[in-house]
């Protein structure tokens, strides 16, 4: 049924010789026949539309489950690089306990920088404003990280 739509001419041929052969029997001379309409029944209509809803389910559920797959390979690749990242941090403050305060350092000036832009006022005690780093607790974290 799908082949009269793609290929009406050749199939207005064959009905043309058919019906020529049949009336000439009768003594009826066709000039031309033209297929002016296709249709098909309700049953059919239903069944072709049924099948294309089908296929694309079908593609839905396929591409769903390659987004599936592609997202689960990121997240393994990604919890690579950082237990990768992990591993390089800890054998780094292991080695080097400058690192450490490095660190500290830095998340000090990220807190504070905070606090600046903040439309919140912050009122700290004077001793807690400056990182004081010849302070012996300073280095109490990083000594005992490089001990073990």
């Amino acid at each position: 049924a799908s082949q009269l739509i793609t290929q009406r001419q050749q199939v207005s041929l064959l009905i043309r010789r058919e019906l020529v052969e049949r009336a000439a029997d009768f003594n009826i001379i066709l000039d031309d026949v033209s297929l002016t309409e296709l249709s098909f029944g309700k049953e059919y209509t239903a069944a072709v539309e049924a099948k294309q809803v089908a296929q694309q389910e079908a593609q839905r559920a396929a591409f769903v489950v390659e987004r599936a797959k592609q997202e689960r390979q990121q997240k393994i690749v990604q919890a690579e690089g950082e237990a990768e990242a992990a591993e390089m941090l800890g054998k780094a403050m292991g080695m080097n306990p400058g690192y450490l305060k490095l660190r500290k350092i830095r998340a000090a000036q990220s807190i504070s920088r905070m606090i600046a832009q903040s439309q919140n006022r912050v009122f700290l005690p004077g001793n807690s404003l400056m990182i004081n780093l010849q302070d012996p607790s300073f280095d109490d974290l990083s000594e005992k990280l490089t001990k073990k």
